[in-house]
């Protein structure tokens, strides 16, 4: 079998993969080449037919598909190659990549990959809810299948566990579709998904949100016929006395997105124990030369603006490093500390940075009233105060390039929140 060569390739045809391709085309590439194993492109955009993307990117609603079209329509016009149904199955370190499709097996060599392979939702499995078997019960992310694409209603009356924005955004969803949302039913004292959700998908269609309560039992044998949910104390153990059942016939699981990253393990990039997605530095780049990542593969975005922003400046990093190659730099992690989850990049070269470069970041839990600082080998460089910080919200900071040019050598950065002082 012999290998087709290509400069960039793709793995994922979603609005991160559609982005990085035009990002790396943009900057002069020609050789650029998508690998999508759907037969269409889009990713999930394909299926989330509610408005709100794009506000960011285009100053304007769209829904998901008419979002995703305008990617596809300038992949398109710029004449990038796209194989679809097209599944990638190895790739290594020497950027070697086997993909199958019905024309058989297919083998590339890449000088640079960028993996957009996006993310999946956990499943009931990964939770470990007792009860039987009984049928009605899905993923959120299904359930959004059934309705927008397929045209199936997954039942009449709903129990959903978790306040992901997917979760909150088919609340809304089944109850356009005239099915009963009984209850939103959350771990955390606090909810998983944006403000703007809970208040367009849940008080606007008067369902309740039930924070500090989960699931402990789901009752049918062949239905689903109800579920036995729970109050949670400060250390999310159940207080029995608390336990209340909801007849329901469905339950919709939203309880959080993994990055889809086998394929990443497979070329020994490593792998952050907190974000599930490749560690990368400032541009991108994984811990394996040529690699980048980028989308919900890297970290689970709030909005698909952020994840289209971000692949297009791993498309034109890639390029870059295709023309230049690889700076091999001082790298300087970036520690988190005081609430702050994780941040992205983790890393970063500060001798080959020569710009003010956008640091992201989320919390652990729901923070009012802090400072958010930044430290350079123990100095503090900036303190922003910031009324309320949420995990649903990803939150950027800029560290500029003079803060990293006033220092020799750089030994530390940390980005970290603190208490305000009330004098």
């Amino acid at each position: 079998m012999c290998a087709i060569n290509v400069d960039i390739a793709i793995i994922g045809g979603g609005p991160a993969g559609l982005a990085a391709a035009i990002g790396a085309k943009e900057e002069g590439i020609e050789n650029v080449i998508i690998l999508e194993r759907d037969a269409h492109l889009g990713g999930i955009l394909n299926q989330c037919i509610h408005n709100g993307f794009g506000l960011h990117t285009f100053k304007e609603e769209l829904t998901g598909p008419e979002y995703a079209c305008r990617y596809i329509d300038k992949v398109n016009e710029m004449g990038i190659t796209v194989k679809l149904n097209t599944m990638v199955i190895n790739i290594n370190e020497n950027k070697e990549i086997i993909a199958v499709n019905e024309a058989g097996i297919m083998e590339f060599k890449a000088k640079s990959i960028i993996l957009a392979m996006g993310c999946r939702e956990r499943s009931r499995g990964s939770i470990n809810i007792p009860g039987s078997r009984a049928v009605g019960v899905f993923t959120a992310g299904t359930a959004q299948k059934f309705v927008n694409l397929d045209g199936y209603l997954p039942g009449k009356e709903v129990v959903i566990l978790g306040s992901g924005d997917i979760g909150l955004i088919m609340a809304r969803r089944m109850s356009f579709e005239g099915a009963k949302v009984k209850a939103v039913v959350e771990l955390m004292p606090h909810s998983s998904g944006l403000n703007r959700n809970i208040v367009q998908c849940l008080d606007d269609f008067d369902i309740p949100l039930k924070l500090s309560h989960t699931i402990t039992h789901i009752k049918g044998k062949e239905r689903v016929e109800g579920v036995t949910i729970v109050k949670v104390d400060e250390n999310r153990v159940p207080i029995i006395e608390t336990e209340e059942f909801i007849p329901c016939d469905t339950v919709l699981l939203s309880v959080g997105l993994l990055p889809e990253n086998e394929l990443s393990k497979q070329a020994n990039v490593k792998i952050s124990s907190i974000t599930g997605g490749p560690n990368v530095n400032q541009d991108f780049q994984t811990s394996i030369e040529g690699i980048f990542a980028c989308g919900n593969v890297l970290h689970v975005h709030d909005l698909v603006d952020f994840v289209s922003e971000e692949s297009v400046l791993a498309g034109k990093h890639a390029a870059k490093y295709i023309k230049n190659g690889n700076p091999q730099d001082q790298s300087i992690h970036i520690e988190v500390k005081n609430g702050i989850r994780y941040a992205v990049p983790s890393y970063i070269q500060p001798q080959v940075i020569t710009e003010d470069l956008r640091i992201k970041f989320r919390v652990d839990r729901v923070y009012k009233n802090r400072n958010v600082c930044v430290y350079i080998n123990g100095e503090q460089q900036m303190k922003r105060r910031v009324r309320i910080l949420a995990p649903g919200e990803m939150e950027t900071i800029v560290l500029k390039k003079k803060w990293l040019e006033k220092f020799s050598q750089i030994t530390s950065i940390t980005l970290t929140t603190e208490e305000v002082k009330v004098l």
